[in-house]
């Protein structure tokens, strides 16, 4: 019976692990196996706890900071969904003015705005997204590296609206 406390408390670490992914639950559940197994090979719970807590220590200590720096699992952020868009190139497909255009964005046409309310991207230039507003990318000319002396003839460059 008491095999059967250690793997559903094994059970509980996993789903943690599954919401927090830091691997410091999937340790504990290794430690909890190994107390199930100590268990069915019949230790009273002394060396069941123990059997778990020395499995999880040299997994915390030894085995987690591996897969850390295998899988670099801490300190790295991916962004996802729309958040992933920002910073990206665009094409524009129907002229972008502070009103409202088309970009193609990650294959998929986006309805867009300029960030500049004076600027006003052409069919065909290049736009970088600045922000994601609901279901609208906002976008501005791409940055340019200071040492580009074709910078101002770019396509991408915002052209005054007319009027």
């Amino acid at each position: 019976m008491a095999a059967l406390w250690w793997v559903i408390g094994a059970f509980v670490l996993a789903g943690l692990e599954v919401f927090v992914l830091n691997l410091v639950f999937g340790t504990l559940v290794v430690g909890a196996l190994a107390g199930s197994l100590a268990a069915l090979l019949g230790g009273d719970f002394t060396v069941q706890a123990i059997t778990a807590s020395v499995v999880s220590l040299v997994g915390l200590a030894v085995v987690r900071p591996l897969l850390v720096k295998r899988f670099k699992v801490e300190g790295r952020f991916t962004a996802t969904g729309t958040a992933a868009n920002v910073g990206r190139p665009a094409r524009v497909v129907a002229e972008v003015s502070e009103l409202g255009g088309r970009v193609k964005l990650a294959g998929e046409e986006w309805s867009a705005r300029s960030a500049d309310p004076s600027a006003v991207f052409a069919v065909g230039a290049t736009v970088h997204v600045t922000a994601i507003d609901g279901a609208t990318a906002v976008v501005a000319a791409p940055p340019v590296a200071p040492s580009d002396p074709a910078a101002g003839a770019s396509p991408a460059a915002p052209r005054q609206p007319e009027g």
